[in-house]
């Protein structure tokens, strides 16, 4: 992955929903909505779309006065606009701001960015509604920003970047070396495995196959010799048997003889 970068140059909901950009599969409604959203810019937006920044996380009690009173520090400005409600005409948090040259818009991107301003940590970044292919705003399910306590987190911005993946491809260089290294340890294995026996012959593949040969005789040796012994623990245990039973008919016969006796003692 040459090209690999933490920030988005295509804005893809897929990947703006993983953390390094590497998911498959949507992980929660908010990207579903935003793969299937059709959006197009609002095209009564004027202004030179390279030229503007994109400033976030105002204090609702920031007025149009005081952000340029702030950004005017970094050059001369073209337009200024505080994005409103309709309805309510409160302030939404977040703002544009037009420069009038390259330079100015660079260095109020570096400086005024965690800028803090009544008590509020601003974000300033390039405006990517009219330069990013394929955005898709954030009530849609995109953007690049979110929180953790709400689950819908967006990566590839200057605010949250993807992280690096761990498995990247190698390249063609270092897969032939890689593959290099395992063919010498195959080698070296081989090398053991291929010493001489006593009685000469070479341990190779066939010599893996008669061990294993081996391994099924003496298994079927052991069977054998278990189903004797077996056999001799049966035939003990029908003596023992047969011989207690002979020894209980002799007491038998025993007692009726002394009965007899006792008995042919009492006639007289």
């Amino acid at each position: 992955m040459n090209d690999w970068s933490p920030v988005a140059k295509v804005y893809d909901p897929l990947k703006a929903g993983s953390i390094d950009g590497t998911d498959v599969e949507p992980h929660d409604r908010a990207v579903w909505r935003a793969m299937v959203a059709r959006y197009k810019p609002n095209k009564g937006v004027v202004g030179d779309p390279l030229l503007t920044l994109f400033v976030a996380r105002l204090n609702p009690q920031t007025t149009e006065e005081k952000l340029n009173e702030v950004f005017s520090k970094y050059g001369d400005i073209r337009r200024l606009r505080l994005v409103r409600d309709i309805v309510t005409g409160f302030s939404k948090g977040y703002a544009f701001v037009e420069y009038k040259e390259e330079r100015s818009v660079v260095r109020a991107r570096r400086e005024a960015n965690k800028l803090v301003v009544d008590q509020s940590e601003l974000f300033v970044d390039f405006e990517q509604e009219r330069t990013l292919k394929g955005w898709i705003p954030r009530r849609l399910g995109g953007g690049q920003g979110g929180k953790k306590e709400s689950g819908q987190l967006r990566f590839g911005g200057k605010d949250r970047p993807f992280r690096k993946p761990i498995n990247l491809p190698v390249t063609l260089s270092q897969e032939w070396g890689g593959r290099g290294r395992e063919w010498e340890r195959g080698g070296e294995r081989n090398e053991r495995y291929r010493e001489k026996d006593r009685d000469g012959t070479v341990w190779g593949s066939r010599g893996r196959r008669d061990d294993r040969d081996r391994g099924r005789e003496r298994g079927g040796e052991m069977e054998y010799h278990r189903d004797r012994r077996n056999r001799s623990y049966e035939t003990e245990s029908t003596r023992e048997r047969g011989s207690t039973r002979e020894r209980g008919s002799r007491e038998r016969d025993d007692r009726r003889h002394s009965d007899d006796k006792h008995r042919h003692r009492d006639r007289r």
